[in-house]
């Protein structure tokens, strides 16, 4: 004789009806308990339940128990997790990041960004372009070792308007072009959380994951 709710009386419980046995390991298990006690009471004597039967049944709840136990559990840690996560987010509001980008940030008269080289350059120039690619100027940085750099622009003698402004990046090692990427620097304005993930806001009016930061600055 198997045990389920098709085959044994119907067992009402008002606290049953409140609780939700597919999330709910307490409910479930005393839902299961309640069908038991009603089958013993109801079995044939001609045909009485069979002890490993019983045994298989409630080793079989018990293991859905721990099951939904562990999933509560998990939820409420990976709801901690991210409460930690913007917490500790916070912490980066005001401070400024680089991220991959060529937007030039210009505030007080100066422009800022960054690059990354692959291998050292023999000479690096920044050429700052309007957002339709028109050059406003070129600056020469000379030398650089490989790994990640900063510069700044002096944009006093500019008259155009600095939003918009681009840059990109030509660094060579002699006469052989060297692969360079470009960094935004913009400041971190907001921290939150998003599908389990520290996603920060910047001034630039961009949104991205903890993870897409090169360095702080």
């Amino acid at each position: 004789m198997i045990l389920s709710a098709t085959n044994a009386p119907t067992v009402t419980d008002s606290s049953s009806t409140k609780a939700n046995a597919s999330t709910d390991p307490a409910a479930a298990q005393d839902r299961f308990l309640k069908l038991l006690v009603a089958q013993l009471n109801n079995q044939d004597p001609m045909n009485p339940l069979d002890n490993a039967q019983m045994t298989s049944q409630i080793a079989q709840i018990n293991t859905v128990t721990g099951i939904q136990q562990l999933n509560q559990t998990m939820q409420s840690m990976a709801s901690q997790f991210n409460s930690l996560q913007v917490m500790q987010g916070t912490a980066l509001v005001g401070r400024n990041v680089l991220t991959e980008g060529s937007s030039l940030a210009v505030a007080d008269k100066t422009g800022k960004g960054g690059f990354e080289l692959g291998s050292a350059a023999t000479n690096v120039k920044v050429e700052v372009t309007t957002a339709g690619g028109q050059v406003v100027d070129t600056i020469d940085l000379g030398a650089k070792a490989a790994g990640r750099h900063t510069f700044d622009w002096d944009a006093s003698q500019y008259t155009g308007s600095t939003e918009g402004l681009q840059f990109r990046v030509t660094a060579v090692n002699g006469s052989t072009k060297l692969d360079s990427t470009a960094l935004n620097l913009a400041k971190v304005t907001a921290a939150g959380a998003e599908d389990g993930q520290l996603v920060l806001s910047l001034s630039n009016g961009k949104t991205i994951n903890y993870s897409q930061i090169k360095a702080l600055v």
